[in-house]
C-alpha cells in the first residue's frame, strides 16, 4: 500500500467519524517529527501501540480486504496475567461496504463489537474444534447485548447501529459493512495485535508501505522502525 493512500485513508476516517460526533485523542493528529521530538513523553503510548492503524493484510487490495483501525486505550499483558491494573483495550474501527475483515479468532481477547453508526455491520461465526480450527459444523452461541443467541455454523450475523455482540477466545469472527460503511466500537481485554491474532488464510495482519511520499501521521506498525 502507498504511503499516499494511507494518508488518503485517515484523512477520510477521520471525516467520517468526525460525522457521528466521534472525536479522537490529542496524540492522534502529532506529526512524525512532533512524535520524534516528544518520545520520551510519549513512550506509554508507544509502548502500548495507540494510534492509527491501517491494514491490507499484505494483500494489496485494501477496498475489498482490509479494515481501519485506531487504538485509543490498551493496557498490558503483564497486568491483565496478574489480574491487576488496566485490563482492557478500546478501539474504534471503520469497515468499508463489502470491505472484508478475514475471518479470525483470538487466544485471549475477548472482546464486545458494537455498530456504533452507519450501515449494518455483517460477522460470519464459527466456533473452534478442539484444535483450534473453524469447526464447519458445531452451533455457534455468542451473546448480544446480554442475550443468548444461537445460530448454525457459519451463519451472518447483522448488528445495526447500537447493538454488539460478544465473542470470546476461539470464536471466529469475519466481518464487512453491509449496504454501506460501518462504524465499529471494540471495547475488549488487553490487545495484542502482534501474537494474538489467528487468520483462517495465510496472511499477515499489517500492510506493506511504499513510501511514496512522507506520512501525515505515522501508523502503529511504524513505530519500531521510525521511532527507535
Amino acid at each position: 500500500m502507498k504511503r499516499s493512500r494511507v494518508n488518503a485513508i485517515i484523512a477520510e476516517a477521520d471525516a467520517f467519524m468526525r460525522g457521528f460526533g466521534y472525536a479522537l485523542p490529542p496524540f492522534a493528529y502529532l506529526t512524525p517529527d512532533q512524535m520524534r521530538a516528544r518520545r520520551a513523553a510519549l513512550s506509554a503510548i508507544i509502548d502500548a501501540r495507540l494510534g492509527w492503524d491501517i491494514t491490507d493484510y499484505g494483500q494489496g487490495a485494501f477496498d475489498s480486504k482490509g479494515l481501519f483501525l485506531f487504538t485509543v486505550r490498551n493496557g498490558r499483558l503483564a497486568d491483565l496475567e496478574r489480574g491487576r491494573g488496566m485490563l482492557y483495550a478500546e478501539k474504534i474501527m471503520i469497515s468499508r461496504r463489502d470491505q472484508i475483515a478475514p475471518s479470525h479468532r483470538h487466544n485471549v481477547k475477548t472482546e464486545d463489537i458494537i455498530n456504533r453508526g452507519g450501515a449494518k455491520l455483517a460477522i460470519e461465526l464459527f466456533m473452534s474444534t478442539p484444535d483450534g480450527a473453524q469447526d464447519r459444523e458445531a452451533e455457534v452461541c455468542v451473546v448480544c447485548d446480554g442475550i443468548a443467541r444461537r445460530m448454525p455454523a457459519g451463519a451472518v450475523l447483522t448488528l445495526d447501529p447500537g447493538e454488539s455482540v460478544t465473542l470470546t477466545p476461539g470464536v471466529w469472527h469475519a466481518f464487512w459493512g453491509e449496504g454501506g460503511d460501518v462504524l465499529i466500537g471494540e471495547v475488549s481485554s488487553v490487545n495484542d495485535d502482534l501474537t494474538d491474532n489467528i487468520f483462517a488464510e495465510r496472511i499477515g495482519r499489517f500492510s506493506d508501505i511504499e513510501e511514496d511520499v512522507a506520512p501525515t501521521h505515522l501508523l502503529v506498525s511504524d513505530y519500531a522502525r521510525m521511532l527507535s
